[in-house]
């Protein structure tokens, strides 16, 4: 065993330190009403624009429900969204073996589930080994866990998690919702049971209603005591009450917001930020790390197989015009497929370029000539796609149909096709698209493996390469430097083979009433309540 560590160890926290370096768009906390104490009770309402129809925090993915159901639940360890530090939460120390396959646990003792039960290494060993049945819905939690060999409750507060290989990734996926721990009679519900009739977490939060597409509420965990090592307020939550309400239309959100309706709306639009600073309300943004908003190529179409149409696609995007014109102020063009807030950022931007002309040339020397129309045909076939998107931001439709217009300079044919959020894993795993529309928030740049191994979900359908070899190579490297250029080559290899075509970074926006407090994001740019409170 290797050394024992109340913090993680250096190496590993190299690169969560660059998070904060891009991060500074916007302001964290609310706390424009000064100097007032903090004050018990109340309820926040808080608008978001979609419901994936879920309530476990294993099994969610979209940010509109992971701000809801986060609330729920407490993870082994916590990231510090201003050092990338890996700090104390339901464990207090960790050990971790020299060769990064060996990571012990040592649990606070104390912690309660809200039905009465106790956290023990048992019932976190119960989580971790229940995550790969909860199929395709849980495909963050089971990527986290992959190469799993052995999980061992030494005693009632120490866990051992054995992998096959070295696992670089897995101490800071310990701090994300994705590995959030449950009750163990939670863990017995089958996948489907968790998200309709929620689970039990120990957080300071717990269920109280949730009504689909509707809203879900949260009432104060009474006698909570084992927060975050970050959090500011020991003890239980201030506020008595959560409700989120799913409101689809941004503009219905922001007037929610400045009639008094609601307190906090997320999405806000770059069209109504201008309305809500007038109203008094305060604009928080943050953004995302993870992979960026992209037009994901299903490899195995016919067409969209073969790399100089892709190449075409990618520069025919003008991805300077798409941030500036559809998304909230701030927001940054592609640059690589990882966001530049992530640990590993490489930047690419002098590949990620827009060249109508070039990619007009890729598609004349691939047999795609232009009619008098400017479509273009090979073979009689017309050179068309559809992209599906998914209705959970403002942004996406009107993004989605700028694309359209660029591609169809270059003589490409688009059609959009809108899904609900909660096709979302089956419409991508299941590779039932030629394009889809999507990011992925993650603060470690493991969401490489994650997304574009062929040895996991592989949800692009990409064929075996060289990119296996790199992803896990940097999955065991523990060594920061040498990972890094692991990480490099990988962001490289997807850029330059046009896997998928980078072209927006994600920016977490919201809109905050005056009369709330300390409403703060964590290192993912989710949200965590602990700590507000409202006048």
């Amino acid at each position: 065993m290797g050394r024992k560590l109340t913090h993680a160890p250096a190496l590993w926290l190299t690169a969560g330190v660059l998070v904060l370096a891009g991060c500074g768009s916007g302001s964290g906390a609310n706390d424009a009403g000064g100097s007032a104490a903090p004050k018990t009770g109340g309820t926040l309402t808080f608008a978001v624009g979609s419901d994936t129809g879920c309530t476990d925090p294993q099994q969610v993915a979209s940010n509109d429900s992971i701000y809801s159901v986060r609330q729920l639940v407490d993870s082994l360890t916590d990231q510090d969204p201003q050092t990338g530090e890996i700090v104390p939460w339901l464990a207090e120390s960790w050990d971790i073996s020299d060769d990064a396959t060996t990571f012990t646990f040592h649990l606070r003792d104390g912690v309660t589930f809200s039905d009465g039960t106790a956290l023990t290494a048992g019932v976190v060993k119960e989580n971790f080994e229940a995550v790969p049945g909860l199929g395709v819905l849980a495909g963050l939690a089971t990527g986290y866990l992959s190469g799993v060999e052995k999980i061992t409750a030494d005693d009632d507060q120490t866990l051992t998690v054995e992998f096959a290989q070295p696992n670089a990734q897995f101490l800071q996926a310990t701090s994300t919702h994705s590995l959030g721990i449950v009750s163990e009679a939670s863990t017995k519900l089958s996948a489907q049971e968790r998200c309709t009739q929620g689970i039990v977490g120990s957080g300071p939060f717990t269920l109280g209603e949730y009504t689909p597409n509707q809203s879900i509420t949260l009432k104060k965990r009474t006698g909570y005591a084992w927060g975050s090592s970050l959090w500011k307020k020991d003890g239980e939550a201030y506020l008595d009450q959560v409700v989120f309400k799913v409101l689809p239309e941004a503009g219905v959100r922001t007037g929610s917001l400045q009639s008094g309706q609601v307190d906090a709306i997320g999405n806000v639009a770059r069209a109504d930020e201008s309305a809500l600073e007038a109203s008094g309300a305060t604009l928080q943004a943050r953004a995302n790390p993870g992979v960026v908003f992209n037009l994901a190529a299903n490899n195995e179409n016919p067409v969209l197989k073969d790399e100089a149409v892709r190449q075409a696609i990618s520069y025919g995007v003008d991805r300077r015009q798409i941030a500036d014109t559809v998304f909230n102020s701030g927001t940054e063009p592609a640059t690589s497929v990882l966001a530049h807030t992530t640990p590993g950022y490489e930047d690419l931007s002098a590949q990620l370029t827009h060249d109508a002309e070039k990619a007009k040339t890729l598609l004349e020397q691939d047999g795609w000539k232009a009619g008098a129309d400017g479509t273009r045909t090979r073979d009689g076939k017309q050179l068309a796609f559809t992209i599906t998107w998914f209705a959970n931001s403002p942004t996406n439709q009107p993004a989605l149909e700028l694309v359209q217009q660029q591609l169809a300079g270059i003589g490409v044919t688009v059609q959009l096709k809108q899904a609900e959020i909660s096709q979302y894993a089956s419409v991508v795993q299941g590779g039932d698209y030629e394009l889809v529309w999507g990011n992925v928030t993650r603060a470690d740049p493991d969401i490489l493996r994650t997304q574009f191994s062929t040895a996991l979900v592989n949800p692009y359908r990409l064929p075996e390469s060289g990119l296996d070899e790199t992803l896990t190579e940097q999955a065991g490297t523990i060594d920061q430097g040498a990972r890094d250029e692991l990480v490099a080559t990988a962001q490289e290899t997807v850029v330059q083979n046009a896997f998928v075509v980078p072209v927006v970074e994600l920016q977490t926006k919201l809109g905050v009433a005056k009369r709330v407090h300390d409403l703060n994001f964590e290192a993912s740019s989710r949200i965590q309540l602990h700590d507000t409170w409202v006048e």
